[in-house]
């Protein structure tokens, strides 16, 4: 039957065969192995083990495996929240993120929610990446902080997510101000006023710690191109606010060199200056 096949030949074809058969017993048994159904219980207790010992990327399988073996019992609901929060501990936010919102999606009014929104939240906010990259992120972490807000309002969460959305404007204006000097250095001065005035008139931004600046680049920028009484009114609202502080200062200094005499305080408030950005009395 084999005639004409050297020995050699027929020995490596037996020993191929053998190969391929040892090699399918192997991934046959290796497949049995990997689905081993056990106990819902056992399962999860495997996996909250891992996550006490803070290995969350084995963690995260295991409860993937709870969910893959028992769908539809209390221990997958269970188990999708705890894979986010794992996925999340291992830094894979994109993971989280996903995983969070499937548990949203499937159970949005288990009484577990509201963490399940603030995870999401907590996901985006610690992308974050400073003012000099896009604030697409920012935008989306302060998306997800509203949406807590807005359905969770008396939690701990909520108080959380307030205290954090203050940092995300601080971190949106500071994007502002960013974009703002770059144009003002570039001899754009009209498109760098639009950028420091949103800081100074925008509501959420006027909280934060970029006004002052914000308020002496439109000095700045007002000299620059020649428009004294707008230059003094910035300066009158940039002293009342900020008196004490390093861009009132150079306000003043710079309207000294260019010979613009400062608004007191008493004709600020006949001008309704001092009211008109920051809502206070005049």
């Amino acid at each position: 039957m084999m005639r004409g096949i050297p020995v050699w030949a027929r020995a490596a074809g037996f020993a191929v065969v053998a190969l391929t058969l040892s090699a399918c017993t192997t991934d046959r048994e290796r497949a049995a192995l990997q689905y081993q159904e056990e106990p819902v219980a056992q399962l999860y207790n495997r996996a909250a083990d891992l996550m006490d010992r803070r290995r969350w990327s084995e963690a995260a399988t295991a409860f993937e495996e709870v969910e893959r073996q028992h769908p539809y019992s209390s221990w997958a609901r269970r188990a999708i929240l705890m894979i986010a929060y794992s996925k999340y501990q291992a830094r894979d936010y994109a993971e989280a993120i996903t995983a969070a919102q499937r548990f949203i999606a499937l159970h949005p009014g288990n009484e577990s929610a509201p963490y399940a929104y603030y995870l999401v939240a907590i996901c985006y906010f610690e992308q974050i990446l400073d003012v000099g990259r896009d604030q697409a992120t920012t935008q989306s972490a302060l998306n997800a902080l509203q949406e807590v807000v807005r359905r969770f309002p008396q939690t701990d969460y909520a108080r959380d997510a307030r205290l954090k959305i203050d940092m995300t404007y601080d971190q949106l204006a500071g994007k502002e101000m960013e974009v703002g000097r770059y144009y003002l250095n570039a001899g754009q001065t009209l498109a760098a006023m639009n950028r420091f005035r949103r800081v100074v008139e925008d509501e959420h931004f006027q909280r934060t710690s970029h006004v002052a600046e914000a308020l002496h680049r439109l000095v700045e920028s007002y000299l620059t191109i020649g428009m004294t009484e707008e230059a003094r009114r910035s300066a009158a609202v940039l002293g009342f606010n900020f008196p004490g502080s390093e861009w009132y200062q150079r306000s003043y200094a710079l309207m000294g060199e260019r010979g613009v005499a400062p608004v007191e305080e008493g004709e600020a408030r006949r001008r309704g200056w001092l009211s008109r950005v920051f809502g206070r009395d005049s």
